[in-house]
């Protein structure tokens, strides 16, 4: 899609001094009683009149007012062209999401309205300073979405619209903290892949395969131009947008069957006007957050991470929800126990073995079809309450004989060759297709407090046969990633090589504000030698990272953990079992002198950091504060949340 040709805009002087001092106001009045003059708060008059004059019609300003609150981003002219471009596709349509719902509120006499708050793309900021704001934004636009909530004083109910990595976690996070009022979540849905091209999460490699010699400049240009099918919704794969739009359909905030809906078709708009439905079937029978959000959904939005194979960014984003929730947070070992219990049974991209784009997920029957499986693996917990307001046993026993569940199964057969039960497997079948649990917590002297590994995402080449990951090698450290990039890509004296174990430090919220390091990782995944080279690192992972790559150590390096400890040339080993979802990760000596996990840990706790530990000398003060307040929250495996009551106790000792 091209940008429109610039439209001359011109006045004569005659028009520009053409200016008006006043104006008659709309017609009609309002609808005031003599009870309401007397006894309402002053804003909720004065806000009838501010809606008049926007042009509502002044007999319809009793009705009930439903919030509709997006990450709308860009200028999107009619004919679906930019005027000003948004940040990324994932919110570049969802301001049709919000006509959709707010139409649906009229015809059922609600009064919507509607907010925004904008977000970032971490794909376009991978790389650069800007990454630093990316965690820290979830934050703060939740704390700005729950401040235009509570500013409209009069919503019965709020509709949230978002898409992306950090707008959808900062939308969940608001609206889990509204606990007395009906919300619910539009998905914004997904684009769709290239007919011919790379995945989005591919071509972000380009550049380091051109570097390697991998490719040449003019079939670089062509993928990066190509990579996105459609102009509007998350990236292809199931990445952390993909996964929080299937988390908050399984947490019960989002309807049936809307995540990963192909953005910009008739059925992505029907979810929006579902959505309406719901959330004034929820003010009518006074149903609200609290009634959804209860520890048997955050089970069940553990369990389908699970099963779907999520992002690792989902750690820090469900315990958050959790927190403002009023739930206790899962722990570390919780998630394991839940990993260890649930088969992944959805082949997708990056996981794959095949990988298959998001659409065909959806197709395939999405949140619903996979939930169908877990039931008959006594995993869900069935009393949950789905978006609509059902229980969530009544939704599934619905959707396994519904025309719907088997309408776009047929699709995906007619459009696309492909079986539906080669993309969300039957238990078994997973199993004989080698899909294993996803996320592993490794532990060691590096990481006492532990970390994180995406093991599906380990190239089965580097696998042993009976599912361990083994590996020994040279660290080879940095506390920069603009360093490390640099080395990977071969420049500098002492490039990475295969075999080496890349241990990027000083890049967890202290330094960074926990900046995703995705350049990295899909560097390592597209170059030829990148499979024998592990990372490990106190920053965090994309969604889409693949490789045997360790991030989320803790304590962090600028915290005092080991990993800040760690030099160049030390002997690393690293183990992670990928059936059994256990592992470690160990600084062991070096090669002349091995020496054990325990022997390591005491020599790395006499030991001063070889190279300068520092937080990033671009590091925003805003983002340093996020880092200090989030610390005192529980960290980085509490969710990175702001405790205001935690807060409080520090500053009375």
């Amino acid at each position: 899609m091209s940008a429109p040709p610039a439209e001359s805009f011109s006045l004569s002087p005659a028009e520009i001094y053409s200016i008006q001092t006043h104006g008659d106001g709309p017609e009609g009045a309002l609808p005031l009683s003599a009870e309401m003059l007397a006894n309402s708060p002053s804003g909720d008059i004065f806000g009838m009149t501010q809606s008049a004059g926007m042009g509502w019609d002044p007999q319809q300003l009793l009705r009930d007012q439903v919030l509709i609150l997006s990450t709308m981003g860009g200028i999107r002219a009619e004919d679906g062209k930019p005027i000003a471009l948004g940040y990324h596709t994932g919110h570049w349509e969802v301001g049709l999401l919000m006509q959709a719902a707010a139409r649906e509120l009229t015809k059922l006499e609600k009064i919507p309205f509607a907010a925004y708050v904008s977000d970032p793309c971490d794909g376009r900021s991978q790389g650069t300073t800007g990454m630093m704001d990316s965690l820290p934004y979830r934050n703060d636009a939740a704390v700005v979405m729950k401040r235009l909530i509570r500013s409209l004083p009069l919503r019965k109910g709020v509709i949230g619209v978002a898409t992306c990595d950090k707008g959808l976690p900062a939308m969940m996070i608001a609206l889990a903290g509204m606990h007395h009022l009906p919300c619910v979540i539009v998905p914004g849905g997904v684009t769709l892949p290239p007919t011919f091209g790379e995945d989005t999460g591919k071509v972000q490699t380009i550049g380091a395969r051109f570097a390697a010699g991998d490719i040449e400049l003019e079939y670089a240009a062509e993928m990066g131009c190509r990579s996105c099918g459609s102009a509007g919704g998350g990236c292809q794969f199931l990445g952390t947008a993909a996964t929080s739009q299937v988390v908050a359909e399984a947490f019960g905030l989002s309807l049936p069957h809307t995540a990963l809906a192909p953005s910009g078709q008739p059925v992505w708009l029907e979810g929006a006007v579902r959505s309406a439905r719901a959330v004034t079937r929820m003010i009518d029978a006074k149903l609200t957050i609290h009634d959804l959000l209860t520890p048997d959904a955050l089970h069940n939005a553990m369990v389908i991470h699970a099963a779907f194979g999520g992002s690792t960014n989902l750690l820090l984003h469900v315990p958050a929800v959790a927190f403002e929730a009023g739930l206790v947070r899962p722990t570390v070992e919780e998630w394991s126990a839940i990993n260890r219990l649930t088969p992944r049974i959805v082949d997708v991209l990056p996981n794959g073995p095949v990988g298959h784009p998001t659409v065909r997920v959806f197709l395939a029957g999405g949140v619903p079809e996979v939930m169908l499986h877990m039931r008959s693996l006594g995993l869900l917990k069935l009393d949950a309450l789905a978006g609509d307001g059902r229980r969530l046993g009544d939704v599934l026993a619905d959707w396994e004989t519904s025309e719907r569940r088997q309408r776009f199964r047929e699709l995906l057969k007619e459009k696309d060759g492909i079986d539906p039960d080669d993309v969300i497997l039957p238990p078994a079948k997973a199993k004989g297709a080698g899909l294993t649990s996803t996320v592993t917590f490794p532990v060691g002297n590096i990481a006492p407090e532990g970390a994180v590994i995406k093991s599906t995402a380990i190239d089965a080449s580097v696998v042993d046969p009976d599912g361990v990951y083994r590996k020994r090698g040279p660290a080879r450290v940095f506390n920069s990633e603009k360093a490390a990039i640099a080395a990977i890509k071969g420049r500098g004296p002492n490039p990475v090589k295969a075999g080496d174990v890349l241990i990027l430090m000083c890049r967890g919220p202290l330094g960074t504000g926990m900046e995703e390091i995705y350049q990295i990782t899909s560097a390592l995944k597209f170059l030829k030698w990148g499979k024998q080279v592990a990372v490990i690192t106190d920053a965090r992972f994309s969604g889409v990272s693949t490789g045997a790559c360790i991030g989320h150590v803790g304590p962090e390096a600028l915290a005092g953990g080991p990993i800040g400890k760690l030099a160049d040339g030390d002997l690393i080993e690293v183990e992670i079992d990928c059936v059994n979802l256990t592992g470690k990760i160990n600084f062991i000596g070096s090669e002349d002198e091995v020496l054990t996990p325990e022997q390591g840990a005491a020599v790395l706790s006499l030991r001063q950091p070889s190279i300068e530990l520092l937080p990033d000398p671009e590091l925003p003060r805003d983002t340093k504060l996020w880092a200090l307040l989030q610390q005192l929250g529980g960290g980085t495996w509490g969710g990175c949340v702001y405790d205001a009551d935690a807060l409080e106790r520090a500053l009375k000792r």
